[in-house]
């Protein structure tokens, strides 16, 4: 007899889930509340007609290394990636930016006096970018695939960020640059474990680069379901599930939901210490997110940065330091972390007429009701004076109205909780199995789940392994 797995959620790990359970020959449907699959890896023509903004997710460096989607070859399923003339840059104060380019060795002169201990920190993690994904894209209670890797990236990541900065780096340039990069973590730099993000965002911009997907991040989740489609699967939109026991029969359900959303729908189905655990779950940082329109490129001090592809908008590490602490605290701070993506300058069919379509967010506390924009703008303007000049339109997303239009998105919180203290070693609940929701047949495969945020697809891809793990034992 088939087997058969039902998946709330059609986003880019639920997609994932079904794709590889579909591709064993499981029947499986999803069921996705919303009208348009995606979830936050979903794009609009928010400007009109040829003008195409990313809702959620834009710049894709773990997604192009991800060993869940090479694994379902979205490439072959209608994906293409596109490559910025330049990964990432980071404005400094002064009129110059620091510049990750796809080549360490130029990154590294660049740099001048700092581009030895850059080399050294980065250059064995970006000759083995699918092997250091392997191992930090999973739970970190386990054996990891690459152990004497791990223990290379153990050793360094395991710092606070903003400490292996001050030890290794003497210019600010190369602090900022590394700084920028950890905050990923949306964690203050002083916690431990920033440092890892840091060097794996930095490894993959010298290797399978920071790029986009030509046509918006849709392109993703339509190769994921295509992929679902192609072994048989259904997905089914407008068909939220308010209750699993109004679900038909299945051998496996599968919950790309965090734990907000898990309680809801499972009522008294969970075991109580395991629903204890989930009401104890704490959201993080929140963004504030601005979509606009330009009449054309940024007029940034430093003209080289026009050409990233992600620019992180915080000035010195002392200046990202004390913004991250700051939001980690409930607090909004006057100068912002700003996260900007120039999508159409590296995918021009995004946009026509000369005209710009940017992608930015700044950190802020969970679910900040604050008028955000004029301290965004200002970050922007700081480092691109002229900014305001070439403002066509824009459209703004409070943390309410995230969440409002994808649940999961708790407070604004775009990694499906903290990473603080324990929830970054237990996901959702302190388990050796994180997958497993605490009874049989049901499963959580969304970002709350390791290795947390990101569309790369692998709490889907763990989750989907747990399952076939958990029936071939029971045979």
């Amino acid at each position: 007899m088939n087997r058969r797995a039902i998946v709330v959620g059609a986003g880019p790990n639920g997609l994932t889930a079904a794709a590889l359970l579909a591709k064993r020959g499981v029947e499986v449907v999803v069921y996705e509340r919303a009208a348009k699959i995606g979830g936050a890896s979903r794009s609009a023509e928010l400007f009109g007609d040829g003008y195409v903004s990313d809702l959620g997710a834009a710049a894709h460096p773990i997604g192009i290394a991800s060993p869940a989607f090479r694994e379902l070859e979205l490439e072959a399923n209608g994906l293409t990636w596109v490559h910025p003339d330049i990964p990432m840059a980071h404005p400094l104060p002064g009129g110059r930016a620091a510049m990750l380019h796809r080549d360490i060795e130029r990154t590294a002169h660049e740099l001048g006096v700092d581009g030895p201990a850059w080399r050294w920190l980065h250059e064995h993690f970006s000759h083995h970018p699918f092997e250091t994904v392997e191992n930090t894209m999973g739970p970190l209670l386990r054996i990891p695939p690459h152990p004497f890797d791990m223990v290379r990236l153990g050793a360094l990541g395991a710092l606070p960020a903003a400490t292996i900065a001050g030890l290794l780096f003497r210019s600010g340039a190369a602090k900022a640059l590394f700084a920028g990069s950890s905050a990923h973590a949306t964690l203050p730099l002083t916690h431990a474990l920033t440092a890892a993000f840091g060097i794996t965002f930095g490894a993959l911009g010298h290797s399978t680069g920071w790029p986009v997907a030509k046509g918006g991040s849709s392109s993703i989740t339509d190769a994921l379901a295509r992929v679902v489609l192609a072994h048989g699967g259904r997905i089914e939109t407008n068909a939220e599930v308010t209750d699993l026991r109004d679900l038909p029969d299945a051998d496996a359900v599968l919950l790309d939901l965090t734990p907000k959303q898990v309680l809801r729908v499972a009522h008294e189905q969970l075991g109580s210490r395991y629903a204890a655990h989930l009401a104890g779950w704490k959201y993080g940082v929140g963004v504030h997110k601005i979509d606009y329109l330009l009449d054309g490129p940024v007029p940034w001090a430093d003209q080289r940065v026009t050409g990233a592809g992600t620019v992180h908008v915080g000035g010195r590490m002392q200046e990202i330091v004390a913004a991250e602490r700051a939001v980690n605290r409930g607090r909004m701070p006057d100068r912002p972390f700003v996260m900007v993506t120039q999508q159409s300058n590296a995918d021009p069919s995004r946009t026509h007429d000369g005209k710009q379509v940017l992608w930015t967010y700044a950190h802020v506390p969970n679910g900040a009701d604050l008028d955000v924009r004029p301290a965004l703008e200002a970050q922007i303007e700081r480092f691109a004076p002229g900014f305001s000049e070439v403002i066509r339109d824009r459209r703004e997303w409070k943390p309410s109205a995230l969440e409002a239009w994808n649940p999961n998105l708790v407070g604004g919180d775009i990694g499906g909780g903290t990473l603080a203290g324990t929830q970054q070693i237990f996901r959702p609940a302190p388990s050796l199995h994180p997958y497993r929701a605490g009874r049989r047949g049901l499963y959580v495969c969304s970002s709350s789940t390791p290795p947390g945020g990101g569309v790369h697809g692998m709490p889907g891809m763990h989750a989907a392994r747990a399952v076939l793990r958990d029936w071939s034992r029971s045979r």
